[in-house]
């Protein structure tokens, strides 16, 4: 008789274990308290516009992901590598000189950071690529700015450059994130494209939801209580399992497993623009090295992707690190007074489409909390928890957390 063993939440780490689980003939229930797969990965369609619930990208040099998803069947659109720097009063671009030779060459020469600054980066790109990725997430550890500053960064090239940009990754301006994970980001940025697909991130869980058995995913079906033999839900059905998989997220699994919530998350506010043109002709990311507004960085998906936004006009998004204390409106008229400074005039043409404000959109990642081996997916007997908090913070993270849930519930069942 097939082992019942149910998943709770169905954001990537739950979809990736219950494939996991049902390939290996175990019977799965995947219960999932929203209207749709996807967790913090879900895109709304607003007036002809595709607007992902917080940026974000798919790196295609994820090895989880390439090992799981069907890459081509996604119709990546890569952003061009590098990005678009707003430094003393102009913007100036920073490419890769292994992927865009000739950019890579004009780049040594802008006033972000010193020559000295760009041969460092170099090196940074040895450190970060050689090797396994198991020996890089298990080397040493140190804050990330004191690491940067260790390896001779300037101040100017790491306020300029390193703070919007990995503070754009991290959700974390001050850059106390761990020295491993920005060592994992720019191996994967070195090695692969930041991507949107054709129809939006959601297409990411959407794709893994419908390689499921068509009886597995129940929506709109949230969990009160947990046993390691079953569960009970909202409407007070009881569902007996072999065992548990809590896949929801650090707040949703603490309730659950009635402990303490602590891990501190990351919050983000992007803000959606509909524009007659976009501000910037260059398909890249846009991060304000001057530190003279809210906008931390900005980009023109349409111009990445044009499916993002209905014909002959642009999607504009802007990210503020954190939950502000201005509302909505508030906060739009100063991103866009600090983009009139950027882009003149034309900004005035710009009209608010959405404000997501996402207090718990990532884990925090300090120093000590980047080793895998140190946080088991087993919580008790029968129960077990997965996401990009037990991982890192990442798409790979919460894959590679829901396979290794999956894994450890088949050894423990005997499959």
């Amino acid at each position: 008789m097939p082992r019942r063993v149910i998943v709770v939440g169905a954001g990537l780490a739950g979809l990736c274990c219950a494939r996991r689980l049902c390939d290996s003939g175990c019977e799965v229930q995947l219960l999932e308290s929203a209207d749709a797969p996807g967790g913090r990965i879900r895109t709304d369609r607003v007036d002809g516009f595709l607007l992902d619930r917080g940026f974000q990208t798919l790196l295609s040099s994820y090895p989880e992901a390439r090992g799981q998803l069907d890459l081509a069947a996604l119709n990546l659109h890569a952003f061009q590598p590098g990005a678009l720097v707003r430094h003393r009063g102009g913007f100036h671009k920073l490419c890769d000189p292994w992927r865009t030779p000739w950019e890579g060459v004009k780049s040594l020469i802008t006033p972000v950071g010193s020559l000295a600054d760009k041969v460092r980066i170099a090196r940074l790109r040895r450190l970060a690529t050689d090797g396994s990725l198991e020996s890089l997430l298990g080397g040493p550890e140190t804050p990330s700015l004191e690491f940067l500053q260790q390896q001779g960064f300037s101040a100017t090239m790491i306020d300029s450059f390193f703070r919007p940009f990995l503070g754009g990754v991290f959700l974390d301006g001050s850059l106390a994130t761990s020295s491993k994970m920005l060592l994992f980001v720019f191996r994967m940025f070195a090695t692969g494209d930041a991507c949107l697909p054709e129809s939006g991130m959601q297409a990411i869980p959407e794709q893994l939801a419908a390689e499921l058995p068509h009886h597995v995913l129940r929506l709109q079906t949230r969990v009160e209580a947990i046993s390691e033999d079953a569960v009970t839900l909202a409407s007070g059905e009881h569902l007996a399992a072999d065992a548990v998989v809590i896949a929801a997220g650090p707040g949703a699994s603490g309730r659950l497993l009635d402990a303490e919530r602590d891990l501190p998350t990351q919050g983000v506010t992007c803000l959606y623009y509909s524009a007659p043109a976009p501000p910037v002709t260059a398909p890249m990311l846009v991060l304000d090295g001057e530190g003279g507004g809210p906008v931390n960085n900005l980009c023109v998906p349409s111009s990445i992707a044009p499916s993002y936004a209905p014909s002959c006009k642009s999607l504009i998004s802007a990210s503020v690190l954190g939950i502000p204390d201005q509302s909505d409106d508030e906060l739009s008229r100063e991103v866009i007074e600090q983009c009139r400074g950027w882009f003149g005039d034309q900004v005035g043409a710009w009209s608010l489409l959405r404000v997501y404000r996402i207090a718990d959109a990532l884990p925090q990642q300090l120093p000590g909390a980047l080793s895998p081996s140190e946080r088991p997916v087993k919580h008790a007997t029968g129960v077990y928890v997965c996401g990009d908090h037990l991982d890192n913070a990442s798409i790979q993270g919460a894959m590679t957390s829901g396979r290794r849930a999956a894994e450890a519930v088949l050894v423990d069942l005997g499959g």
